[in-house]
């Protein structure tokens, strides 16, 4: 109460009084003590003149008695209570007093001199003093100024109290009533009025504050309804939801929350979230809500009774202080939906077949093993691994058995693999193994033994298989995971081209080669663009007379800048490329149309014209396309005759052999090239319509070797194939003439025809036209 509204209105009051009041009645006290002081001086002073002249006889005859008389006469004067006569010659002092013994107050000393008048003039016989009391403040005031003060005092005590009383009824009171209404509010928590009513301040206060306290009553009765629903909401919305305050403890978690994940309310209220996470995705958790304003994380949760779920958090933030959050999030189970990404992922990367990696999970999986061995100080090898005719089996044997081949295949390499090994099915027949070790190319090697060991056993009967392996060593032949992959690549591929069935480590040599390579795929495709390719020909002649009898098309590229390109590399990449088909139908067009050319010339109108093709040209529009270009270029279709290789032949592709039986029953005939190299079997002749044998040019330069027994071996066997030819009716051609003796030679074991550098060597069409022309060529007809 020392802090109270009326002790302050009390202070205020009196220190008013104590202002303006007190120093008002003080003035006035102090004016009247004056004016009582004057007074008493005053008339002191009269009295002292009229008793000094009666004491100056008296005084002047030394007669005591007398100035005892009328000392005691004046000491009896009103307010003097002292006074004393002293002679100048000192023989006469009296001194009359009135003073009480207990006063001990201060006397105010008033004196005259005594003047006697005699014959020599006035003289001092001495002097008469008084002593009155020192008046105070009070001591002057007469009985009317007494009335006056009191009447005063009176007022302003009426003033004080009236206005304490006032200030009472009409402030504290509705003040104290206005404080009860707000503490009862705030201990009880319900809206009170105040009960108080007057048309002054203090009642459009209480009714500002009763309006106010309805407002506010009916605001709380709306908020709390808004928090009702709100918490229903919140509490039957069928999604996981909780709040977490700033320290990330929970604070609110929804009743479907509960539901889910087993926990009680009373048990989770306050626990930090983090708590409840997996240790492997807590640091997750925590860095992302200290990231992020409004995170989504998908973490793994653990329910009360243990099993863990995958859940999705998304979290909006709100700020309810300056220094406090609160967040309100929504956990959704994804644990199903995880899996199914897991599952999908993992098949995503996996071979269906094999069950190994494949080639996207290959390349993901590389730059982690990259970076573990370069975390632990290893090497790593990389094998690249391509099956030797398994493109065979599937044409021959069905792709079922082939996938046989391939999962037995997977099982086998499986026991020679350590868990650090990693292996892939890149696509069809083509493998990666990944090998980490300290020494990575002894690692590598030894693989590749046991690689090879696995196909010492058949995989079916008559299912025999080998492998070309590429082998590329991280860091030393390559910095990053795709160039380790490309180099031992590389690698395989050289190792296919020296012979297949075995290991290659890379070298640098390989890059040459690759890029040699990509120099001749870029020729081939601007030779395609730009028409550099030409149709040369080469005359085939009567063994019998050398007259020409055809000829055969041989492919060529004219590079503007480095002019005729060997032609082996350039068929061997088209291949490999796929576009040996469009090579091959620039050639057969040209070629065509160099036979129309040549077929004005007198005797040559019966030669044939042989082109070679690629197992690849062998596509179903092959005959049709044949048809329209001899057709347009005004050609018989027997002086037509398709070469075709072993290796055609090899692949027994039922669409092969029905375009070879079209294209023969449109009339073109059908020569065997290079027979009696590779895989020659005397059952081709059996199976499919030929009606040319070419023999390889290795048996025309064996049979007149040095050495008597290859030469006699050589020749039994041209005799032998000439016979059986002649008896299945089909010409026999000797490739590879070179020489006079050769020529005889064959003559005389009976082939019909004969191509070679001893006759003519391939041209170009224009140049081979001029000399045909020319007067002294000779000429024969086609057999």
């Amino acid at each position: 109460m020392n802090n109270s509204v009326e002790n302050r209105f009390f202070g205020i009051v009196c220190g008013a009084l104590l202002v303006f009041v007190a120093p008002l009645f003080v003035l006035f006290l102090f004016l009247s003590s004056e004016r009582a002081d004057k007074e008493i001086r005053d008339h002191i002073s009269v009295l002292l003149v009229a008793n000094a002249q009666a004491l100056a006889k008296p005084l002047w005859d030394l007669d005591e008695e007398s100035v005892t008389q009328i000392s005691a006469t004046v000491v009896s004067q009103g307010a003097i209570v002292k006074v004393e006569v002293r002679d100048q010659s000192g023989q006469l002092d009296v001194s009359q007093s009135t003073i009480p013994r207990s006063f001990d107050g201060k006397l105010v000393q008033v004196s005259r001199a005594i003047i006697y008048n005699t014959v020599d003039g006035p003289k001092n016989l001495g002097s008469i003093s008084v002593y009155y009391p020192a008046l105070g403040l009070f001591s002057g005031l007469k009985q009317e100024e007494v009335v006056f003060i009191s009447i005063f005092i009176f007022a302003v005590l009426t003033v004080f109290g009236t206005a304490l009383i006032g200030n009472r009824f009409f402030v504290i009171q509705p003040l104290m009533r206005l404080t009860a209404a707000i503490e009862a509010t705030r201990q009880l928590g319900s809206r009170h009025h105040v009960d108080w009513q007057s048309n002054d301040e203090m009642g459009r206060l209480a009714r500002s504050f009763n309006e106010m306290q309805t407002k506010l009553e009916s605001e709380e009765k709306e908020l709390k309804l808004a928090h009702r629903r709100a918490t229903d909401i919140y509490n039957l919305t069928p999604a996981m939801l909780f709040s977490l305050d700033e320290e990330d403890r929970i604070t609110a978690v929804s009743d479907y929350w509960l539901l889910a994940t087993g926990y009680s309310r009373a048990d989770i209220i306050g626990r930090n979230f983090a708590d409840l996470v997996t240790s492997s995705s807590r640091d997750k958790f925590v860095k992302r809500r200290q990231a992020e304003n409004g995170m989504t994380v998908t973490v793994k949760f653990v329910c009360l009774d243990g099993r863990t779920m995958d859940v999705l958090i998304m979290e909006s933030e709100a700020a309810t202080g300056a220094h406090d959050r609160l967040s309100l999030s929504v956990m959704t189970d994804v644990t199903e939906l995880k899996a199914s990404e897991d599952r999908n992922h993992r098949q995503a990367i996996t071979d269906h077949l094999t069950g190994l990696l494949n080639r996207q999970g290959f390349e993901a999986v590389l730059d982690n093993k990259i970076a573990a061995a370069d975390a632990a100080g290893q090497e790593l090898a990389c094998l690249f691994v391509d099956l030797d005719r398994f493109k065979w089996i599937n044409d021959n044997m069905g792709h079922a058995a082939g996938d046989t081949a391939l999962i037995e295949l997977v099982e086998r390499l499986k026991t020679h693999l350590a868990p650090s090994d990693e292996a892939a099915r890149l696509g069809g027949d083509e493998f990666a193994i990944l090998l980490p070790a300290k020494d990575a190319e002894t690692r590598a090697k030894a693989m590749c033994e046991q690689i090879a060991s696995i196909f010492e056993t058949p995989f079916a009967p008559d299912m025999h298989l080998s492998a070309s392996i590429g082998i590329a060593i991280y860091p030393h032949h390559a910095a990053t995971a795709a160039e380790l992959l490309q180099k031992s690549d590389m690698a395989m591929y050289a190792k296919k081209r020296d012979g297949k069935n075995g290991a290659q480590l890379f070298d640098k040599a390989m890059l040459d080669r690759a890029r040699s390579r990509a120099e001749i795929e870029a020729n081939i495709e601007a030779g395609l663009v730009d028409n550099w390719f030409e149709a040369f020909l080469q005359p085939i002649v009567n063994l019998n007379g050398r007259g020409i009898a055809g000829f055969e098309a041989l492919m060529r590229l004219n590079h503007p800048q480095r002019g005729l390109m060997p032609p082996a590399e350039i068929i061997s990449v088209a291949e490999e490329t796929g576009k040996i088909v469009r090579v091959g139908n620039v050639i057969m067009e040209k070629a065509i149309s160099n036979l129309a050319k040549i077929s004005r010339i007198s005797g040559m109108q019966d030669t044939y014209l042989a082109i070679n093709f690629s197992p690849l040209q062998f596509e179903p529009a092959l005959p049709a396309r044949l048809a329209a270009i001899v057709g347009r270029h005004d050609i018989r279709p027997e002086r037509i005759v398709v070469e075709i290789t072993e290796a055609v032949l090899m692949h027994d592709n039922p669409q092969i052999r029905m375009i070879v039986t079209e294209l023969r029953r449109f009339g073109c005939r059908i020569a065997l090239d290079d027979f009696g190299t590779g895989y020659s079997s005397l059952s081709y002749l059996n199976r499919f319509p030929v009606d040319i044998i070419k023999i390889d040019q290795s048996f025309t330069r064996a049979s007149n070797d040095g050495d008597d027994e290859v030469r006699q071996k050589s020749r039994m066997l041209i005799e032998g194939i000439t016979t059986l030819s002649h008896k299945m009716n089909c010409t026999v051609i000797a490739e590879g003439i070179e020489t006079e003796e050769e020529c005889r030679t064959l003559h005389q074991m009976g082939l019909d025809y004969g191509q070679g550098y001893l006759f003519h060597r391939p041209q170009h069409a224009a140049a081979l036209i001029e000399e045909l022309m020319a007067p002294q060529s000779a000429v024969a007809r086609a057999s």
